[in-house]
C-alpha cells in the first residue's frame, strides 16, 4: 500500500501520522487526569458536606424534629451536585428527605462515613453521635458516645461529566486545529517537490517522443537544479547520437539500395535456373514413368510366357534356361521397383499410413518370409522381443516391414554361417506412445569405417566385389533410411570387420488399443514344458515365447536329459506334459525322431517339433499328426500357441494315423459368390494338389464346416445374404460351442481400403489376401496356416499394371489368359460368365443408384469388381475399383465414377459384339 502512494501522499502520511498519534495520546492522557481530579473533588466535597450536616442535624435528630430536619435537607439541596438528602433515626427509619429518591443502594457503615458510587451518582452515609451536639453547643458533659441517627447524601455526576466533556471537546478542537495546520504545511512542502518533478516528467516525456531539443529550466532548489542539469546533458548527448545515427542510416540505405539492385539481378538469374531445374526434374520424372512402363511391358510378356512355357513338356536343360530367364526378369523387376521407390521418396510423394498393428506378428512374419533363404545357407534366425515391449501400436506396418525385410535380407546375403538375431526393446515409454529400438545383428563379414561412411548413399554397397557377388542396386538401405526418417525415427549401424554388423532403428510410435484376446493363456496356464534346442539364443527366444503362452519352461541340453526329467516328474504334481524339440536332420534322423516322439507320447508328454523350412518334408513321415506337431523355424507365437493348445486339449477329431509324405493334400474350403472367381481359385488349388470344396454363400460355408474338417478356409468378404464377416463370426461361435479348435480363415476379396484390414482381423479372420491371386500366393498362404506343402507352384509373377498415363484396354485377351494361369478354356469360361451376368449387374447398379441404397450399391459394385479381377477387362476393372473406393469414402466424385463405370460396361459389350 505504501508503495502505491505518490510523493504528496507520502509527505502527508509522514507528517500527519506521527502528529496525530502524539496529539491523541497526550490529549487522552490529560483528559483522563482532569476527569480523575474532578471525580476526586466530587467525593471530597460530598464527605465535607456530610460532615457539615451532621452537627447541624444532631439536635434535631436528638429531638427527632422532623420539620427542622426537612428544612436542613432542603437547604442542603442548594449546594452544587447535591441530588438528595435523607435523615434517618438510629434504627435507620427515615425522619426527613429532600430531593428525588436515591439511585444507589444504601452503603453499609457502623462508625465512620461510607459511600457507594454508581454510574450516575455517589451515595454517602454518615452516623451522627452525641459528640456532634458538642460541636453545636447543646450537649451536656455526661453524654458523648450515643448514636443519634444517620445522614444520607447523594451527589450527581452530571456536572462532573459535563466539565469532562467540555474539556475533551476543547482538546479535540485543539488537536484538529493542529493537524490542519500541519496538513497545510505538508501540502505546501509536497507541492514544492511535486511541481519540479512534474516538469521533469514532462521534459522526459518530450525526450521520449523524440523532441531531443527539449531542455529543463531551473527548478528552485539545489538538488532539483542538479537533476535538471543532468537531464539536459543527457538530452544533448542523445541529440548528437541521433544526428550521427541518421547519417549512418542514410549511408546504410544507400548501400542497401545498391545491394538490392544486385540481388534483384541475381534473383532473375536464379529464377531462370530454378525453372531450368524444375524442367529437368519434370523431364526426369516423365523419363522414369515412361521407362517404367516401357520396361514393365516387355517384362510382363517375359514373365507371363515363361510361366506358360514352364507348364509344357520341356527337357531339364530347357527348364534350367527358363528358370534363369525367370530369375533374371524377377531381379530386373526388383531393381525397377527400388528405383521407382527411391524416385517417389525424393519427390516427397510417399504417403505413410497410420493403422493399428501387432509388433510381434510383424517381426515374426518378416522372419517367416525370409526363413527359406536363411535355412538354405544353414543360418539360424532368432527373434527376441523383450517382455516390456508394447505390442499394439499404430503406424505403417507395410513400410516398417519393408525396412526390416531389407535389413534381414542384407544380413542373410552377407552372412556365410552363424546367426541372425532380430531384437525389439523399449527405449522410452509414455502413456500414449513408446520409443522402440529394433536391431538386426548378424555374424557376417562386417564393415570397415570407410564402408560405413558410404553405406547409406544411393547406388553403393559394401564394396565392389560384394556388389558383383550379391547383386542389387544399392538403394535398399537408402530407401530404408528415408522411410524411417519420414516416420520420425533414425537408423544406424555398428559393425566390426570380420565379426558382423548390427543395424538398428529407433522409432517412436503411438500406442493402439490393446488386443485383449492376443494370446488366451487359460488352457496352458501353469503347465510345464520341456524345451530342447541346441542354439542358445534360439532356446532363449523359444522359452520366452512359451512363457508368453502361460507355460512353465524347463530347458535341456540333450534328449537323454529330457527323457530322464520326463520320467522323474511323471508322477509328480507338475509333470512335463509338453515338449518342444528344435532339431535338424543332421542332429536327429526322421526315423529316430519318430521313435522318440512315440516314447514321449507313451510317457504322457506331447511333443512339438521345430525344424528348418528346408527339412519340413523329411520329418512329415515321422510324426503321427504333422498338422499339429510340426512347425518351421523360427516359430510364430500365434501358431505355436495354437499348436500347444491343440496338443493339450485336442478339440477336433483326429483321423487314424496314416503315412504322411511331402505331398500330403491339404483340405481347403473356398467360399465366393462369384462363379468365375470360385472356378479360378478351385482350378489353381486343384493344379497345386489340394483337395478343394467350393461353396457360393456364407450359409453354405457354415454347413460345410459343420459337416467336415478343413485345414484352411478361403472366405470372400462381400457376399449377398450373409457376408464373410458374419459367416466367420458364426463359424467361430459354433467352434467354441462344440469345443473345437479354430480353423484358419483367410479373407479373400477384390478390394479393400487400408482401414478395413484391421476390421477384418477383428471379426475373427486370421489373415488377408487381396485379389488377384496367383499360385505362389496360394501356396504360401497354405504353408503359413497349415504347415503343408503344396506342389511347387510356377514361379512366374504377374507384372504390375501399366502406367496410369496409358488408357487401359477394353478387352485384353493376353491378360485374361495370364490371369487364368495360362489355361485358355478357363479364361474363356470366366469371360463368358462375366458377360452373362453383366446385364443383371448393370441393372442392379442402376436401380440401387436411383433408390439411393448406398450399401446395396457398394455390394453390387464390389461383386462386379471381383468378377473382373480374373478376366482380361482392364478398363472395366479400373472403373470398378475407382467407383468402389469413392463409394466407401463417401466422395462426391463417386457419381461421376459410376457414370464412367456404366460407360465401361457399354464399351465392353460393344467390343465383345464386334470381336464375335
Amino acid at each position: 500500500m505504501f508503495k502505491d502512494l505518490g510523493i504528496k501522499g507520502r509527505v502527508l502520511l509522514l507528517t500527519l501520522l506521527p502528529t496525530s498519534l502524539l496529539a491523541l495520546v497526550l490529549g487522552g492522557y490529560f483528559t483522563w487526569v482532569q476527569l480523575s481530579g474532578l471525580q476526586a473533588q466530587l467525593l471530597q466535597r460530598g464527605e465535607m458536606l456530610a460532615e457539615h450536616l451532621a452537627p447541624l442535624a444532631a439536635p434535631a435528630l436528638e429531638r427527632q424534629d422532623q420539620d427542622l430536619l426537612e428544612r436542613i435537607a432542603q437547604q442542603a439541596l442548594e449546594h452544587p451536585d447535591v441530588r438528595a438528602v435523607t435523615f434517618l433515626a438510629a434504627e435507620r427509619t427515615q425522619l426527613a428527605h429532600a430531593g428525588p429518591s436515591m439511585l444507589n443502594a444504601s452503603p453499609d457503615s457502623q462508625t465512620g462515613i461510607s459511600l457507594l458510587s454508581g454510574q450516575d451518582a455517589t451515595r454517602f452515609l454518615l452516623p451522627v453521635y452525641d459528640q456532634h451536639l458538642a460541636i453545636s453547643g447543646k450537649m451536656d458533659g455526661a453524654r458523648n458516645t450515643g448514636l443519634l441517627g444517620w445522614v444520607e447524601l447523594e451527589l450527581s455526576h452530571q456536572g462532573t461529566l459535563l466539565i469532562g466533556y467540555r474539556s475533551l471537546f476543547t482538546s479535540l478542537l485543539l488537536i484538529i486545529g493542529g493537524l490542519a495546520v500541519t496538513a497545510l504545511l505538508a501540502l505546501r512542502m509536497s507541492r514544492s517537490i511535486n511541481e519540479p518533478l512534474r516538469e521533469i516528467k514532462a521534459g522526459v516525456a518530450q525526450l521520449k517522443d523524440g523532441n531531443l531539443e527539449t531542455r529543463l529550466p531551473p527548478l528552485g532548489s539545489h538538488e532539483m537544479d542538479e537533476l535538471a542539469s543532468g537531464i539536459n546533458r543527457m538530452a544533448e548527448a542523445l541529440q548528437n547520437a541521433q544526428e550521427e545515427l541518421q547519417h549512418s542510416i542514410e549511408q546504410a540505405t544507400e548501400d542497401v539500395r545498391q545491394n538490392l539492385e544486385t540481388i534483384e539481378i541475381q534473383n532473375i538469374e536464379l529464377d531462370f535456373a530454378r525453372k531450368e531445374a524444375l524442367e529437368a526434374s519434370r523431364i526426369k520424372s516423365e523419363f522414369l514413368a515412361n521407362m517404367s512402363h516401357e520396361i514393365r511391358t516387355p517384362l510382363n510378356g517375359i514373365l507371363g510366357f515363361t510361366n506358360l512355357l514352364q507348364k509344357s513338356e520341356l527337357s531339364p536343360r530347357q527348364q534350367d534356361y527358363l528358370a534363369t530367364i525367370e530369375k533374371s526378369a524377377d531381379s530386373l523387376l526388383g531393381i525397377i521397383n527400388e528405383v521407382l521407390d527411391f524416385s517417389k521418396i525424393e519427390a516427397g510423394k510417399l504417403v505413410l499410413e497410420s493403422i493399428p498393428f501387432n509388433l510381434r506378428d510383424l517381426l515374426q512374419d518378416t522372419l517367416t518370409i525370409l526363413a527359406p533363404a536363411a535355412h538354405e545357407k544353414q543360418l539360424e534366425l532368432v527373434s527376441l522381443i523383450y517382455r516390456d515391449t508394447p505390442l499394439a501400436l499404430r503406424g505403417d506396418p507395410q513400410r516398417l516391414k519393408q525396412v526390416l525385410t531389407n535389413l534381414v535380407s542384407n544380413a542373410i546375403k552377407f552372412t556365410r554361417e552363424g546367426t541372425i538375431v532380430m531384437r525389439a526393446m523399449v527405449e522410452d515409454e509414455t502413456t500414449d506412445s513408446t520409443q522402440l529400438r529394433i536391431s538386426v545383428m548378424d555374424t557376417g563379414i562386417g564393415l570397415s569405417d570407410e564402408e560405413l561412411r558410404a553405406l547409406f548413399q544411393a547406388f553403393s554397397q559394401a564394396d565392389n566385389s560384394l556388389n558383383r557377388q550379391a547383386g542389387g542396386t544399392g538403394l535398399g538401405l537408402v530407401i530404408s533410411k528415408r522411410l524411417i526418417e519420414q516416420m520420425g525415427g533414425e537408423i544406424g549401424v555398428d559393425s566390426t570387420p570380420g565379426e558382423g554388423s548390427e543395424f538398428w532403428i529407433s522409432l517412436t510410435l503411438p500406442k493402439a488399443r490393446d488386443d485383449a484376446e492376443d494370446l488366451p493363456r487359460a488352457p496352458l496356464l501353469g503347465r510345464h514344458v520341456a524345451v530342447l534346442e541346441s542354439h542358445e539364443l534360439a532356446r532363449q527366444a523359444l522359452a520366452h515365447q512359451l512363457e508368453d503362452c502361460g507355460l512353465e519352461v524347463e530347458s535341456f541340453a540333450n534328449l537323454g536329459q529330457l527323457f530322464e526329467a520326463v520320467i522323474r516328474q511323471q508322477q509328480s504334481e507338475h509333470p512335463l506334459s509338453l515338449a518342444v524339440l528344435g532339431i535338424t536332420a543332421g542332429q536327429l534322423s526322421p526315423e529316430a525322431l519318430g521313435q522318440h516322439i512315440w516314447e514321449l507320447d507313451r510317457l504322457g508328454c506331447k511333443a512339438l517339433v521345430l525344424c528348418p523350412t528346408t527339412e519340413l518334408g523329411l520329418f512329415h513321415e515321422s510324426l503321427p499328426d504333422a498338422y499339429i506337431q510340426l512347425q518351421a523355424k523360427p516359430p510364430c507365437t500365434r501358431k505355436l500357441h495354437r499348436a500347444m493348445v491343440e496338443l493339450v486339449c485336442p478339440q477336433r477329431p483326429v483321423s487314424e494315423p496314416v503315412p504322411l509324405s511331402d505331398t500330403r493334400k491339404p483340405k481347403i474350403l473356398c467360399v465366393d459368390d462369384n462363379p468365375a472367381n470360385l472356378l479360378l481359385v478351385q482350378t489353381l488349388l486343384d493344379d497345386l494338389g489340394a483337395l478343394v470344396k467350393a461353396v457360393d454363400s456364407g450359409y453354405a460355408a457354415i454347413d460345410a464346416i459343420q459337416e467336415d474338417n478343413f485345414d484352411l478356409v478361403l472366405m470372400d468378404v462381400q457376399m449377398p445374404g450373409m457376408d464373410g464377416r458374419e459367416a466367420t463370426e458364426a463359424i467361430r461361435q459354433w467352434e467354441s460351442e462344440q469345443g473345437r479348435s479354430a480353423t484358419p480363415i483367410v479373407a479373400l476379396t477384390a478390394h479393400a481400403l487400408a482401414n478395413e484390414k484391421r476390421a477384418l482381423l477383428q471379426s475373427g479372420l486370421d489373415d488377408y489376401l487381396t485379389k488377384p491371386i496367383n499360385e505362389r500366393q496360394l501356396a504360401q498362404i497354405v504353408l503359413k496356416w497349415t504347415g503343408l506343402n503344396l506342389r511347387t507352384p510356377p514361379t512366374g509373377k504377374v507384372a504390375p499394371p501399366p502406367s496410369a498415363s496409358i488408357q487401359p484396354k477394353v478387352l485384353d485377351t493376353e491378360e485374361g489368359l495370364r490371369l487364368a494361369a495360362g489355361k485358355a478354356d478357363l479364361a474363356a469360361d470366366m469371360l463368358s460368365m462375366l458377360l452373362a451376368g453383366l446385364p443383371g449387374d448393370r441393372q442392379a447398379i442402376r436401380q440401387a443408384r436411383d433408390t439411393g441404397e448406398r450399401t446395396t450399391l457398394i455390394e453390387r459394385v464390389h461383386r462386379l469388381h471381383g468378377a473382373t479381377r480374373y478376366c482380361g477387362v482392364p478398363q472395366l476393372r479400373t472403373a470398378c475399383q475407382r467407383s468402389e473406393t469413392l463409394l466407401k469414402q463417401d466422395d462426391p466424385e463417386a457419381q461421376r465414377a459410376l457414370d464412367e463405370l456404366d460407360s465401361a460396361i457399354e464399351r465392353l459389350t460393344e467390343a465383345v459384339a464386334q470381336s464375335t
